[in-house]
């Protein structure tokens, strides 16, 4: 598989969790924050192992965006997981469709212009990292994205 291809997966997977919170808003919470760490993991290994490395082949204006649009995420995700913690599935679920709409518009630029970059522009020792992280790596305990 690609690191395009297991990037794409981990957006499906984690647009999964959250449409199955807004399914059952009162009884998903667990899928929800599931969903919502994962991104946030997802996030953590762009920032640190994808984007460098597209920045130096000259894609500084499109990670730029990527970047801002990571804050907004981080932001919202933020909302949802107070919400569910507080036990309010209503606010939970309408924060839940803002990550939604942000992540489909976010992720409807990355995969087309970003990800095929990474099958590319990494060299091989940093697509294996990128692919070992992928596999297996954790997000780092405090770890907050660049714009959040």
């Amino acid at each position: 598989m690609t690191i395009a291809a297991a990037l794409e997966r981990e957006h499906r997977d984690i647009d999964g969790c959250v449409e199955a919170f807004l399914d059952d808003p009162a009884g998903a919470g667990d899928v929800l924050r599931i969903g919502l760490l994962a991104l946030r993991r997802h996030i953590y290994l762009e920032e640190a192992f994808l984007f460098p490395p597209l920045r130096a082949a000259g894609l500084e204006m499109p990670v730029q965006v990527m970047l801002t649009e990571h804050g907004e995420l981080w932001r919202l995700v933020d909302a949802a997981l107070a919400a569910v913690d507080r036990r309010e599935p209503e606010e939970a679920a309408a924060t839940s469709r803002q990550l939604l709409e942000l992540l489909d518009r976010h992720n409807s630029k990355e995969e087309p212009v970003i990800y095929p970059r990474a099958d590319v522009d990494l060299s091989p020792e940093q697509a294996d990292e990128l692919d070992l992280f992928i596999g297996m790596g954790e997000l780092p305990a405090g770890w907050v994205c660049e714009r959040a």
